[in-house]
């Protein structure tokens, strides 16, 4: 006989939390995949040329994250410790897709330095994500 650890009321929000989050994330994939008209028409010229620059690798960076994130907060709630790994690959590609936005393009100057703002929370909330599923397991709360 298996007994199975429960995990926390908190365990549970965070869980759907995450999913709603990384699904906003495949959202803004697709909609800069194909809505990328309607987009290019809302910015001036020096922000045309930072989205128009951004290169095939960076995009597929960006669909791995949001892929990956929002596999694995399923993961979480169906209290799978496979959610881990997928949490790190969804870093990964979100690291390699702001190194290319913040450092590589002219994102920066475009946009402004407001831009430093969005990566610097998805890389936090990804930390946090790959914590909780590491604690998850350890806790005995993913299988």
């Amino acid at each position: 006989m298996t007994t199975s650890v429960k995990p926390p009321t908190w365990f549970w929000v965070v869980s759907v939390i995450a999913l709603l989050w990384n699904l906003v994330g495949v959202f803004n994939y697709l909609n800069q995949a194909f809505n990328q008209q309607a987009i290019l028409e809302t910015l001036d010229q020096a922000q045309r040329e930072a989205f128009e620059g951004i290169p095939s690798w960076a995009t597929a960076a960006f669909a791995i994250a949001v892929f990956s994130g929002t596999i694995a907060s399923i993961g979480l709630l169906v209290r799978k410790k496979w959610a881990k790994p997928l949490f790190i690959i969804s870093l990964i590609a979100a690291v390699a897709q702001f190194i290319h936005w913040l450092f590589i393009s002219n994102a920066v100057e475009a946009f402004g330095p407001s831009t430093y703002a969005m990566p610097v929370i998805i890389i936090v909330i990804g930390l946090y994500l790959i914590s909780l599923s590491k604690k998850g397991i350890q806790k005995g709360w993913l299988k």
